[in-house]
């Protein structure tokens, strides 16, 4: 008897060791999830407030939920010389992460924005490569060279229309903002192996908070009288929803998995803003700028080489 009850409890253990092995991933998933449908939420209030009053209320809003937790969110174990990757790190994102996206998508339709959105990964390997001394496997960079093509026929494509007043210069604001947060991204990955990701995750929202501050007089104004459902639905959506949480759960899954695996999962965010962009704002893409998103995707694939990191 005693045999068989340690035969049927044994999976158990190995059960919940399997969950806590796929909780950073599912946490990294639930984070793209959310940052897919930023960018249709993104968009519409852009259009109603501006990229500086937005980007004030989607940190006020992160900013007041994690008031509770101020306590616990002190960043124990500072060394000297830490501020040197600190300040760019928030500089980086979400300063001008926030500042470049928020005003591309006054220029370029959500859906392009999520398509470029794809090119996070390979950016961030090759600044592995470049500052980390990462090997660019020959996969990657074929990969790289096909999605800058794709990001480079997607703006190419595109052609002014309502939802999209100025498509070039969205667009290449857009790849700057995947820029600053795939330098961001390298930054804290090397941060996180000292400071806990949520107080990481705490110095960016504060530091947002203050650098979009000339925002806040034009969201003060209109006081709670003068916010629709929907608006107010997407502040708090973007604030509590992906400032805080999105960013949350990424920086704590970034934290437990190789950068390059987490930085992957960023591939979904063009198929949930395509999707959401085409159901929310009736936004779509033509036959050209498909098959370039489609080239980005591919590339993005083709560098997610399967032989890294493997051992003998």
């Amino acid at each position: 008897m005693s045999i068989e009850s340690n035969a049927l409890a044994a999976p158990a253990p190995a059960a919940a060791s399997r969950l806590a092995s796929a909780l950073p991933l599912l946490a990294v998933l639930a984070a793209v999830v959310l940052w897919g449908g930023s960018f249709a939420a993104m968009k519409g209030l852009v259009a109603e407030l501006g990229p500086w009053s937005v980007m004030w209320l989607r940190m006020a809003v992160a900013l007041a939920v994690l008031l509770p937790l101020a306590p616990r969110l002190r960043p124990a174990g500072y060394r000297p010389g830490d501020w040197r990757k600190l300040a760019p790190m928030v500089a980086l994102q979400p300063c001008l992460y926030f500042l470049l996206e928020a005003n591309a998508l006054i220029r370029t339709s959500s859906a392009q924005a999520g398509v470029i959105a794809a090119s996070v990964p390979l950016l961030v390997g090759l600044g592995a490569f470049l500052f980390l001394g990462e090997r660019l496997r020959p996969a990657r960079l074929a990969g790289l060279v096909a999605a800058t093509a794709g990001v480079a026929w997607l703006t190419m494509q595109s052609v002014p229309t309502a939802a999209a007043a100025d498509p070039l210069l969205g667009n290449l604001m857009e790849v700057g903002a995947m820029a600053c947060a795939a330098a961001s991204m390298l930054l804290l990955k090397d941060l996180a192996r000292r400071y806990p990701p949520l107080s990481l995750t705490a110095l960016q929202i504060l530091a947002g908070f203050l650098f979009f501050l000339p925002g806040a007089p034009a969201v003060l104004a209109r006081g709670i009288s003068g916010w629709s459902a929907g608006q107010a639905a997407a502040g708090l959506y973007l604030g509590a929803g992906v400032t805080l949480g999105a960013f949350g759960l990424y920086n704590w899954g970034l934290s437990r998995l190789p950068a390059s695996r987490a930085s992957a999962c960023i591939n979904l965010v063009p198929v949930v803003a395509v999707a959401i962009g085409w159901l929310a704002l009736g936004e779509g893409l033509g036959p050209g700028q498909l098959a370039a998103a489609g080239l980005v995707l591919t590339g993005v694939i083709v560098s997610q080489d399967q032989g890294e990191g493997r051992r003998p």
